[in-house]
C-alpha cells in the first residue's frame, strides 16, 4: 500500500501492537533516509518499483482465480508459510480440491522468456534485447512440492500434489516452456487448474478439506523478513536521523504534548508518527533496539520521555535498566 493503514490494534493489557512495515513501505522509508547522493538509492527505487509490480501481478492472479469454481469441494489459501525445523518456505497460494493439492507459484517477470530443458537454465530477454539469466522458477516449485509432500506425509495426510507457475506480468512471451512443469500466463490459470485437477486420480472417500485447511493454518509459520540495512549491506550510520512526516517527507516531527508529533517544516500534525518509527527501526535496522538507539535514530534526547513513550507499545523486553533491549512480540 502507498498510504498508511492507521488502524491501531491493542492487546488485552491495553498496549499498541507493533509489526513491521509492509515491505513496500519499508522501502518508501529507507529510500527517503537515504542521502541524496548515496549509491544505493537507484537500486532501492528499483526495488520499490518490483515490489509494486509483483504486488499488481498477485492481486491479478487473485482476481482470476475468482473465476475458479467446481461442484466438487475446494480450498484456495493465499501465502501459505511452513516450516520443517531450519527448512521454512513460502508458497505464493495453495489450491486444495477432493483429488489433490496444487501449489501455486506468482512471477512478475515481462519480456521474452525461454526454458531450456537441456541446460536447465531459464532467461529473459528484455524489450531491448538483453538477455539475462535468471533462477528457474520450477526449481522453487519442486522445492515447494517436496516440502509438502514430506509435511502431509508425516500428516498421514494421502493427497496427491502438483504445481503450477504463473506467470502474472501483462507483457511477457514463452519463446520455450519446459516439457514435465506446469507454466502458464494469468488469464490461462483457471483452464490450466481443471487439467491438472483431471491428472489426479479420483478418490472413493475425499477428505475433509476444512480440517485439512485447519491443519495448515495452525501450522504456519511466520515469515521471518531481514531488515533491510541488513539485506541491503547498507551501514545505520549511512541513514538520515529524525522522525519522518509523511505529509512533506522531512525527518523533522518533534513531540508536542497536547497535539502528538507536529513537523517542524509544514506544521503537519500526526499523532501516529513515533509508533511507525519504532515500525520502522524494526523494519529497515534490526530486529531489536534499546532506549539509546532509538533516541538517536528518532533524534530525541531524553531516556525517560523515550521510556514513556515505549511503554505504550507491547514489545518483548530483555534486561534489565540501562541493557534493556525491545523487539517485536512474537504471536503465539
Amino acid at each position: 500500500m502507498l498510504y498508511f493503514n492507521y488502524h491501531i490494534r491493542r492487546c488485552s493489557m491495553g498496549k499498541i501492537e507493533i509489526t513491521l512495515l509492509p515491505e513496500k513501505e519499508s522501502l518508501e522509508r529507507l529510500l527517503y533516509r537515504l542521502p541524496g547522493n548515496h549509491s544505493r538509492r537507484e537500486f532501492i527505487q528499483a526495488e520499490i518499483f518490483k515490489a509494486t509490480a509483483g504486488k499488481r501481478g498477485e492481486e491479478r492472479l487473485y482476481r482470476k482465480l475468482i473465476e475458479f469454481e467446481t461442484e466438487e469441494q475446494y480450498r484456495f489459501l493465499k501465502n501459505v508459510c511452513l516450516s520443517r525445523g531450519q527448512w521454512k518456505i513460502q508458497m505464493d497460494g495453495l489450491l486444495l480440491t477432493e483429488r489433490g493439492a496444487i501449489v501455486i507459484e506468482s512471477k512478475n517477470i515481462s519480456g521474452q522468456l525461454y526454458f531450456d530443458d537441456k541446460t536447465g537454465e531459464f532467461s529473459r530477454t528484455n524489450t531491448e534485447g538483453v538477455k539475462t539469466i535468471m533462477d528457474d522458477p520450477t526449481t522453487q516449485l519442486n522445492k515447494h512440492i517436496r516440502f509438502l509432500t514430506l509435511f502431509f506425509k508425516q500428516q498421514k495426510i494421502d493427497l496427491p500434489i502438483s504445481g503450477i507457475v504463473v506467470f502474472t506480468a501483462k507483457h511477457c512471451e514463452f519463446l520455450a516452456k519446459p516439457e514435465h512443469h506446469h507454466i502458464c500466463k494469468t488469464y490461462q490459470l483457471v483452464d490450466y487448474l481443471f487439467h491438472i485437477i483431471q491428472e489426479f486420480p479420483l478418490k472413493h472417500t475425499p477428505y475433509d478439506l476444512s480440517e485439512i485447511q485447519k491443519l495448515l493454518e495452525q501450522s504456519r509459520a511466520p515469515y521471518e523478513r531481514k531488515p533491510l540495512c541488513h539485506l541491503y549491506s547498507i551501514e545505520e550510520t549511512e541513514l538520515l536521523m529524525g522522525i519522518f512526516c509523511k505529509s512533506c517527507k522531512s525527518l523533522n516531527m518533534t513531540r508536542k504534548h497536547k497535539k502528538g508529533w507536529v513537523c517542524a517544516n509544514c506544521q503537519a500534525v500526526d499523532p501516529l508518527a513515533f509508533r511507525h518509527t519504532i515500525q520502522e527501526y524494526f523494519s529497515l535496522i534490526n530486529t531489536h533496539l534499546s532506549n539509546r538507539q532509538l533516541r538517536k535514530f528518532c533524534k530525541l534526547e531524553s531516556p525517560y520521555v523515550t521510556s514513556r513513550l515505549l511503554a505504550a507499545y507491547e514489545l518483548e523486553s530483555a534486561g534489565a535498566l540501562r541493557n534493556r533491549t525491545y523487539s517485536i512480540k512474537k504471536k503465539d
